[in-house]
């Protein structure tokens, strides 16, 4: 462990001492670590972090999700440091950072792959894919009105149903957005999707959950309503007469660092009942 990034969330008012104390932790335990800083995320997804062996996060939920879209193609594992609310993906809070990197440096660690999303939008003959960790979410605009949606799950129809919209979710997400929305708490580590419809006007649409190799296709009849596509709730997207949405298991992982001892269901106790 020689390449060290450290992204840093500006937006938590971290003081410049804190960042000058967690880098000399790491040279004190890590003598020959090369330590490359990137603030809010800018540069992550260059070719360069490819080289990183890890990736120290020091912000909340919302900046290691960020980090994950950009660095998981590398491979490149996640260390979390909650400097947020939630803290629900982060390892450890700022105070136990010296000890958390002093078994860093003895490989007392595991590493945790955590299933992804793709999305491929089809809309007039041009196919634009992201990815996400948490959830895709399809919605209907602040002023549209409600819209419906065909789901096809491998193929063959699933359901039909009109609502504010409709949330794609791993087991990461499933503590996010898609648990207010109704669906289930889903161990992380499991590789199965959850739908999710937003509101529905009809009782009998429930959340479903499915395996991880299926393929999700939604067709949305919206005429000139408009429809968002948001990835992990932080980047939105305008749908333009969009024909096809395709949503499947990425082909890569979000790696997440765990320290030895760690228990999520204690996290979940702390931060969820």
């Amino acid at each position: 462990m020689k390449n060290i990034g450290l992204n840093i969330n500006s937006s938590k008012f971290i003081d410049e001492s804190i960042i000058e104390s967690i880098i000399n932790k790491i040279n004190k335990y890590i003598s020959d670590a090369k330590v490359t800083i990137y603030k809010d995320s800018r540069g992550l997804d260059s070719a360069s972090t490819y080289n990183l062996d890890i990736i120290i996060v020091l912000g909340g939920d919302g900046t290691i999700l960020r980090t994950a879209r950009a660095v998981s193609k590398y491979g490149v594992p996640i260390f979390g440091i909650n400097m947020g609310h939630l803290g629900f993906l982060t390892e450890v809070e700022i105070s136990e950072f010296q000890e958390a990197i002093k078994k860093l440096s003895l490989h007392d660690y595991i590493i945790e792959d955590r299933m992804m999303l793709e999305c491929n939008v089809n809309n007039q003959n041009k196919n634009a894919k992201y990815i996400s960790l948490n959830d895709i979410v399809i919605s209907r605009g602040t002023l549209s009105r409600i819209l419906n949606y065909e789901v096809f799950i491998d193929d063959k129809l699933y359901t039909s149903f009109n609502s504010d919209g409709v949330i794609i979710s791993t087991p990461t997400g499933s503590t996010g957005y898609a648990l207010s929305a109704g669906g289930p708490i889903i161990y992380p580590t499991l590789e199965v999707m959850s739908v999710i419809p937003i509101c529905p006007h009809s009782m009998k649409n429930r959340s479903i959950m499915i395996e991880s190799d299926s393929k999700i296709d939604i067709k949305i009849n919206h005429k000139r309503e408009s429809v968002f596509l948001t990835l992990d709730g932080q980047e939105a997207i305008e749908l333009d007469k969009c024909e096809e949405i395709i949503i499947k298991k990425c082909n890569f992982k979000c790696k997440l660092i765990r320290i030895h001892g760690y228990d999520y269901f204690e996290v979940l106790r702390k931060k969820i009942f």
